[in-house]
Protein backbone atom coordinates (compact mmCIF):
# COMPACT_ATOMS: atom_id res chain seq x y z
CA UNK A 1 0.00 0.00 0.00
CA UNK A 2 1.65 3.24 -1.04
CA UNK A 3 -0.68 5.53 -3.50
CA UNK A 4 -3.32 6.02 -1.70
CA UNK A 5 -3.76 8.40 1.26
CA UNK A 6 -7.17 7.11 3.47
CA UNK A 7 -8.31 9.34 6.39
CA UNK A 8 -11.07 8.47 8.55
CA UNK A 9 -13.31 11.45 10.24
CA UNK A 10 -16.62 10.40 11.67
CA UNK A 11 -19.10 8.51 9.33
CA UNK A 12 -17.10 9.55 6.39
CA UNK A 13 -13.75 8.36 4.49
CA UNK A 14 -11.16 10.13 2.28
CA UNK A 15 -9.33 8.49 -0.47
CA UNK A 16 -6.22 10.17 -1.85
CA UNK A 17 -4.39 8.97 -5.11
CA UNK A 18 -1.75 10.67 -4.12
CA UNK A 19 0.71 10.09 -7.21
CA UNK A 20 1.17 13.60 -8.43
CA UNK A 21 4.59 13.16 -10.54
CA UNK A 22 2.64 10.75 -12.60
CA UNK A 23 -1.16 13.42 -12.38
CA UNK A 24 -2.21 9.92 -10.42
CA UNK A 25 -1.83 8.19 -13.62
CA UNK A 26 -3.59 4.25 -12.32
CA UNK A 27 -1.05 1.40 -13.05
CA UNK A 28 -1.65 -2.00 -11.72
CA UNK A 29 -0.75 -1.63 -8.17
CA UNK A 30 -2.89 1.71 -7.87
CA UNK A 31 -6.02 -0.33 -9.08
CA UNK A 32 -5.14 -3.22 -6.66
CA UNK A 33 -4.85 -0.72 -3.92
CA UNK A 34 -8.02 0.60 -4.87
CA UNK A 35 -9.77 -2.37 -4.91
CA UNK A 36 -8.51 -3.83 -1.47
CA UNK A 37 -9.07 -0.24 -0.02
CA UNK A 38 -12.64 -0.22 -0.86
CA UNK A 39 -13.42 -3.34 0.22
CA UNK A 40 -12.34 -2.35 3.73
CA UNK A 41 -13.73 0.74 3.91
CA UNK A 42 -17.65 -1.05 2.71
CA UNK A 43 -16.96 -3.57 5.85
CA UNK A 44 -16.71 -0.75 8.45
CA UNK A 45 -19.94 -0.17 9.67
CA UNK A 46 -18.84 3.13 11.06
CA UNK A 47 -17.93 4.91 7.09
CA UNK A 48 -21.69 5.65 5.58
CA UNK A 49 -19.69 7.73 2.93
CA UNK A 50 -16.36 7.19 1.21
CA UNK A 51 -15.17 10.34 -1.26
CA UNK A 52 -12.65 9.75 -3.55
CA UNK A 53 -10.13 12.87 -5.16
CA UNK A 54 -6.59 13.27 -6.23
CA UNK A 55 -3.65 15.01 -5.33
CA UNK A 56 -2.02 17.70 -6.48
CA UNK A 57 -3.99 19.20 -10.35
CA UNK A 58 -5.30 16.29 -11.44
CA UNK A 59 -8.00 13.71 -10.09
CA UNK A 60 -6.69 11.23 -12.36
CA UNK A 61 -5.29 11.93 -15.88
CA UNK A 62 -5.92 8.07 -17.03
CA UNK A 63 -4.52 4.85 -16.79
CA UNK A 64 -0.37 4.28 -16.65
CA UNK A 65 0.79 4.93 -20.77
CA UNK A 66 4.54 4.09 -19.74
CA UNK A 67 3.28 0.95 -18.13
CA UNK A 68 0.70 -0.29 -21.11
CA UNK A 69 2.86 0.88 -23.94
CA UNK A 70 4.51 -2.65 -24.32
CA UNK A 71 2.24 -4.92 -23.44
CA UNK A 72 1.03 -7.50 -25.88
CA UNK A 73 -2.72 -7.96 -26.34
CA UNK A 74 -3.01 -10.47 -23.82
CA UNK A 75 -1.40 -8.42 -20.87
CA UNK A 76 -3.69 -5.88 -21.82
CA UNK A 77 -6.64 -7.39 -21.62
CA UNK A 78 -6.00 -8.63 -18.06
CA UNK A 79 -5.16 -5.35 -17.40
CA UNK A 80 -8.34 -4.00 -18.38
CA UNK A 81 -10.20 -6.86 -16.18
CA UNK A 82 -7.72 -5.24 -13.11
CA UNK A 83 -9.33 -2.31 -13.43
CA UNK A 84 -12.89 -3.61 -14.16
CA UNK A 85 -13.07 -5.60 -11.07
CA UNK A 86 -11.69 -2.82 -9.07
CA UNK A 87 -13.97 -0.15 -10.35
CA UNK A 88 -17.03 -2.89 -9.66
CA UNK A 89 -16.04 -2.97 -6.18
CA UNK A 90 -16.92 0.70 -5.79
CA UNK A 91 -20.19 0.03 -7.88
CA UNK A 92 -21.47 -2.77 -5.99
CA UNK A 93 -20.29 -1.48 -2.33
CA UNK A 94 -23.37 -1.03 0.07
CA UNK A 95 -21.41 2.46 1.01
CA UNK A 96 -21.85 5.57 -1.20
CA UNK A 97 -18.68 6.67 -2.63
CA UNK A 98 -18.90 10.36 -4.04
CA UNK A 99 -15.90 11.32 -6.85
CA UNK A 100 -14.53 15.29 -6.14
CA UNK A 101 -12.97 15.88 -9.13
CA UNK A 102 -10.23 18.08 -8.69
CA UNK A 103 -8.52 18.29 -11.90
CA UNK A 104 -8.54 16.03 -14.84
CA UNK A 105 -10.33 13.07 -14.81
CA UNK A 106 -9.33 11.66 -18.39
CA UNK A 107 -9.54 8.15 -19.45
CA UNK A 108 -8.95 5.62 -16.41
CA UNK A 109 -9.51 8.84 -13.94
CA UNK A 110 -13.22 9.06 -15.80
CA UNK A 111 -13.67 5.70 -15.70
CA UNK A 112 -12.75 6.11 -11.81
CA UNK A 113 -15.45 8.44 -11.61
CA UNK A 114 -18.08 6.90 -13.70
CA UNK A 115 -18.09 4.01 -11.08
CA UNK A 116 -18.44 6.19 -8.08
CA UNK A 117 -22.53 7.31 -7.06
CA UNK A 118 -21.72 10.83 -7.15
CA UNK A 119 -19.34 13.21 -8.76
CA UNK A 120 -18.33 17.00 -8.28
CA UNK A 121 -16.32 18.86 -10.08
CA UNK A 122 -13.66 21.74 -9.48
CA UNK A 123 -14.73 24.55 -12.53
CA UNK A 124 -11.28 23.57 -13.54
CA UNK A 125 -11.81 20.17 -14.58
CA UNK A 126 -11.12 18.61 -17.88
CA UNK A 127 -12.72 15.27 -18.16
CA UNK A 128 -12.57 13.02 -21.46
CA UNK A 129 -12.08 9.46 -22.76
CA UNK A 130 -9.40 10.30 -25.03
CA UNK A 131 -8.32 6.73 -25.54
CA UNK A 132 -8.91 6.84 -29.45
CA UNK A 133 -6.42 9.34 -29.36
CA UNK A 134 -3.52 6.86 -28.68
CA UNK A 135 -5.13 4.06 -30.75
CA UNK A 136 -7.08 2.14 -28.25
CA UNK A 137 -10.43 1.47 -26.59
CA UNK A 138 -11.22 2.51 -22.95
CA UNK A 139 -10.65 -0.42 -21.03
CA UNK A 140 -11.91 0.01 -17.40
CA UNK A 141 -15.89 0.20 -18.95
CA UNK A 142 -16.07 3.63 -19.90
CA UNK A 143 -18.04 2.54 -22.57
CA UNK A 144 -20.60 0.62 -20.56
CA UNK A 145 -20.69 3.04 -17.76
CA UNK A 146 -20.89 6.94 -19.83
CA UNK A 147 -23.99 5.76 -22.02
CA UNK A 148 -25.65 4.97 -18.71
CA UNK A 149 -25.01 8.18 -17.22
CA UNK A 150 -24.99 10.74 -20.70
CA UNK A 151 -27.05 9.28 -22.55
CA UNK A 152 -26.14 7.52 -25.85
CA UNK A 153 -25.13 10.20 -28.45
CA UNK A 154 -23.12 12.38 -26.04
CA UNK A 155 -21.11 9.45 -24.60
CA UNK A 156 -20.46 8.43 -28.77
CA UNK A 157 -19.28 12.08 -29.34
CA UNK A 158 -16.96 11.69 -26.50
CA UNK A 159 -15.60 8.30 -26.93
CA UNK A 160 -15.04 8.63 -30.82
CA UNK A 161 -13.64 11.80 -30.86
CA UNK A 162 -11.64 11.93 -27.71
CA UNK A 163 -12.26 15.10 -27.31
CA UNK A 164 -12.02 16.93 -23.13
CA UNK A 165 -14.80 18.87 -22.20
CA UNK A 166 -14.85 21.56 -19.25
CA UNK A 167 -16.68 20.87 -15.95
CA UNK A 168 -19.45 23.38 -17.25
CA UNK A 169 -20.20 20.66 -20.19
CA UNK A 170 -19.92 18.20 -17.85
CA UNK A 171 -22.74 19.40 -16.01
CA UNK A 172 -24.57 20.98 -18.97
CA UNK A 173 -25.02 16.75 -19.75
CA UNK A 174 -25.49 15.11 -16.81
CA UNK A 175 -22.00 13.82 -16.18
CA UNK A 176 -20.86 15.68 -12.91
CA UNK A 177 -23.96 16.78 -10.46
CA UNK A 178 -22.65 20.05 -9.55
CA UNK A 179 -19.37 22.31 -10.33
CA UNK A 180 -17.80 24.01 -7.65
CA UNK A 181 -15.07 26.57 -7.16
CA UNK A 182 -11.58 24.83 -7.28
CA UNK A 183 -10.79 26.39 -3.00
CA UNK A 184 -14.68 25.18 -1.89
CA UNK A 185 -14.66 21.63 -3.57
CA UNK A 186 -13.70 19.77 -0.90
CA UNK A 187 -15.67 21.66 2.05
CA UNK A 188 -19.29 21.76 -0.68
CA UNK A 189 -18.48 18.26 -0.99
CA UNK A 190 -18.06 17.09 2.72
CA UNK A 191 -21.00 18.72 2.99
CA UNK A 192 -22.89 16.60 1.03
CA UNK A 193 -21.35 13.70 2.17
CA UNK A 194 -22.42 14.12 5.83
CA UNK A 195 -25.99 14.86 4.68
CA UNK A 196 -26.52 11.47 3.14
CA UNK A 197 -24.30 9.94 6.33
CA UNK A 198 -27.15 11.52 8.69
CA UNK A 199 -30.03 10.03 6.42
CA UNK A 200 -31.11 5.87 7.67
CA UNK A 201 -28.11 3.78 7.19
CA UNK A 202 -29.99 0.47 5.71
CA UNK A 203 -31.93 2.99 3.64
CA UNK A 204 -29.59 4.83 1.88
CA UNK A 205 -27.73 1.22 1.38
CA UNK A 206 -30.64 -0.14 0.07
CA UNK A 207 -31.21 2.92 -2.47
CA UNK A 208 -27.79 2.43 -3.88
CA UNK A 209 -28.40 -1.84 -4.63
CA UNK A 210 -31.89 -1.37 -5.87
CA UNK A 211 -30.95 1.19 -8.31
CA UNK A 212 -28.18 -0.78 -9.46
CA UNK A 213 -30.21 -3.60 -9.79
CA UNK A 214 -33.04 -2.42 -11.30
CA UNK A 215 -30.66 -0.52 -14.27
CA UNK A 216 -30.38 -4.46 -15.77
CA UNK A 217 -34.49 -5.59 -15.27
CA UNK A 218 -37.59 -4.29 -16.70
CA UNK A 219 -39.93 -2.31 -14.86
CA UNK A 220 -41.78 -4.88 -13.00
CA UNK A 221 -38.79 -6.59 -11.85
CA UNK A 222 -37.01 -3.67 -10.76
CA UNK A 223 -40.46 -2.90 -8.80
CA UNK A 224 -40.37 -6.52 -6.98
CA UNK A 225 -36.73 -5.18 -5.84
CA UNK A 226 -37.89 -1.92 -4.21
CA UNK A 227 -40.74 -3.62 -2.76
CA UNK A 228 -38.49 -6.14 -1.17
CA UNK A 229 -36.36 -3.52 0.06
CA UNK A 230 -38.86 -1.25 1.11
CA UNK A 231 -40.20 -4.00 3.27
CA UNK A 232 -36.91 -5.02 4.75
CA UNK A 233 -36.53 -1.55 6.05
CA UNK A 234 -40.20 -1.87 8.28
CA UNK A 235 -38.71 -4.91 9.12
CA UNK A 236 -35.26 -3.65 10.56
CA UNK A 237 -36.61 -1.23 12.39
CA UNK A 238 -35.15 1.96 10.92
CA UNK A 239 -38.39 2.74 9.30
CA UNK A 240 -40.40 3.16 12.34
CA UNK A 241 -37.63 5.25 13.97
CA UNK A 242 -37.32 7.54 11.35
CA UNK A 243 -40.99 7.82 11.22
CA UNK A 244 -41.25 8.34 14.89
CA UNK A 245 -38.86 10.73 14.75
CA UNK A 246 -40.64 12.56 12.20
CA UNK A 247 -43.63 13.25 14.32
CA UNK A 248 -42.44 13.73 17.22
CA UNK A 249 -40.16 16.35 15.92
CA UNK A 250 -37.08 15.18 16.29
CA UNK A 251 -34.01 14.02 14.78
CA UNK A 252 -34.02 10.25 14.47
CA UNK A 253 -31.61 8.21 16.35
CA UNK A 254 -30.06 5.57 13.87
CA UNK A 255 -28.62 1.82 15.06
CA UNK A 256 -24.99 1.83 14.07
Amino acid sequence: MGFLDVSKDGPLAMVKVNRPDALNALNSEVLGEIRETMEALDADSAVRVVIITGEGKAFVAGADVAEMVDMSGGEAEKLSLHGQRAFLQIERMGTVVIAAINGFALGGGLELALACDLRYASERAKLGQPEVTLGVTPGFAGTQRLPRIVGLPRAKEMLLTGDLIDAKRAEEIGLVNGVFGAEELMERVTEIALKIASRGPLSVKLVKKAINEGLVLGSQEGGAIEAKYFGECFASGETGEGMRAFLEKREPSWKE
